[in-house]
């Protein structure tokens, strides 16, 4: 980096927020560091940062409020703009059912707040507390509720962004005409402005194309009862059937498959009960929540517990309302499932300490396939059966699927930490091979997709050039 232009953004950055909104970390002499952190609190300040970067070539990267899309991977010697400080939660409208709120905004903020206006997100599998709503919207992240999600985007309608040129836009019918504070639109309709999705554009960028500085989020009408069922089984493709059928029939809220590693992950209180839940649970498990509201609850129930019992009928299973092995943790299940992680420690992370996650998406009808080829490859590696967990996610009513393997590992033990590494690169491989789609390619996966898509890779470079033209927005990611 050069020296004179780092001190000049050090400038900069120090007239665009606050003293106290500038954290020095580093200098242009020392590479990987960081040379500051920035925490703008408006629109304008992120503006300002944005044009002072691209006046002196300066690369920058945002974050959020907590880990993983918080974290800072790999060397970075740019500015960092955290958007920890930007936490206002704007408008919640029960009627028109969304959220407005900044990016710095946390899932342990938002369910909460929003569970006052007896409304609930369609969220992700337990997020952390930490975690920006903002950013997991923008890098598309599974949610739980399939029959509720109309597009893979979904929960995201408009939002606000900087592009790399330092200017600002808004989607869909927060577009305009005029000021943000004179709009007599709703802001609920993400398509447009004109017949680009604008929206769409800067999902899955990783930060490459424009900072956000605001969201507007689909809420859901808070269920008046609840009733989670269980339904069990040795093998994954009869499951996955089921779940197919029940979702095209809209019988359940929540749905999704575990199996017993990551189930029992999720459960256990100690060492000792994970090894013991492993063993004790069924191997693949279905999770699948019914759900009244204001308007005869109980009746409603009633209806969708006899279409989910003679759907499973059809297929050999049978429902059940405690958990197998465990059922005194079922009322705990149900409650995890409409919040969020609240422990210090990941769930993924208590009991092995490392994991490395393979996602992506594929047909639910495939779900089965990939688990088996996956599930065959790490036994000729002799990658042990009982530190592999899946997670099989239904989308968009079921037409899709979010399919994710993990890795479990001892950190601090550098043969497994090799191992690992090494199974997460052969298996990425094999899965791409095969058909898998990676939508969010992170890291070593962004050569593996992007290598293979020449024509998209042209227009995407062409699509940066005009929205970032000193590529100064989270170079090296993606294709960029």
């Amino acid at each position: 980096m050069n020296a004179e232009n780092a001190g000049h953004m050090l400038d900069a950055l120090a007239a665009a927020v606050s003293r106290d909104g500038l954290v020095h970390k580093g200098d242009a002499a020392t590479p990987g560091t960081p040379l500051a952190i920035a925490f703008p609190q408006n629109k304008e300040q992120v503006q300002n940062i944005v044009k002072a970067a691209g006046r002196y070539k300066i690369p920058l990267k945002a974050v959020s409020s907590g880990k993983p899309s918080g974290e800072i991977a790999g060397d970075f010697d740019g500015v960092v703009v955290n958007f920890s400080r930007m936490r206002k939660i704007f408008k919640i409208d029960a009627l028109s059912r969304y959220a407005w709120v900044q990016p710095g905004i946390t899932f342990g903020e938002l369910i909460p707040a929003l569970k006052k206006y007896g409304m609930r997100m369609n969220s992700p599998f337990l997020p952390r507390m930490s975690t920006s709503v903002a950013a997991s919207l923008l890098e598309r992240e599974p949610v739980l509720i399939p029959k509720y999600q109309y597009d893979y985007t979904d929960p995201l309608l408009t939002l606000e962004v900087v592009y790399g040129t330092g200017d600002d836009f808004r989607t869909g019918s927060a577009s305009g005409p005029g000021p943000l504070e004179e709009l007599k639109a709703d802001k609920v309709n993400p398509w447009g402005p004109g017949s680009i999705d604008y929206m769409r554009f800067l999902t899955g960028a990783q930060g490459t194309m424009g900072l956000v500085t605001w969201v507007n989020i689909k809420t859901e009408i808070r269920p008046t009862v609840q009733k989670l069922y269980f339904v069990a089984g040795e093998c994954l493709k009869p499951l996955a059937a089921l779940a197919n059928t029940i979702l095209a029939r809209r019988i359940p809220d929540e749905c999704l498959i575990l199996n017993n590693v990551n189930l029992a992950a999720v459960l256990a209180v100690d060492a000792a009960e994970y090894a013991e839940l492993k063993a004790a649970l069924p191997r693949w498990m279905m999770l699948a929540v019914i759900a009244g509201y204001e308007r005869y609850p109980e009746e409603r129930l009633k209806i969708q517990e006899k279409y989910l019992n003679d759907a499973s009928a059809t297929r050999g299973f049978k429902p059940e309302t405690a958990l197998p092995a465990c059922p005194e943790k079922t009322d705990r299940l149900l409650e995890l499932l409409s919040g969020c992680w609240e422990d210090k420690i990941y769930w993924k992370n208590r009991f092995s300490g490392g994991c490395k996650d393979i996602f992506f998406l594929s047909p639910l009808s495939r779900a089965a396939d990939y688990a088996d080829r996956m599930s065959g490859h790490a036994a000729s590696v002799q990658w042990p059966e009982e530190r592999l967990g899946v997670y099989i996610q239904p989308l968009v009513q079921g037409r899709g699927c979010y399919v994710e393997f993990n890795l479990y590992y001892n950190e601090a033990d550098p043969a497994e930490t090799g191992a690992a590494a090494k199974l997460f690169t052969d298996a990425s491989k094999m899965l791409l091979d095969d058909g898998a789609f990676f939508s969010r390619p992170y890291g070593e996966w962004a050569g593996l997709v992007y290598d293979r898509y020449g024509e998209g890779v042209k227009a995407l470079k062409k699509l940066k050039s005009i929205f970032d033209p000193e590529n100064i927005l989270n170079p090296g990611a993606l294709c960029f």
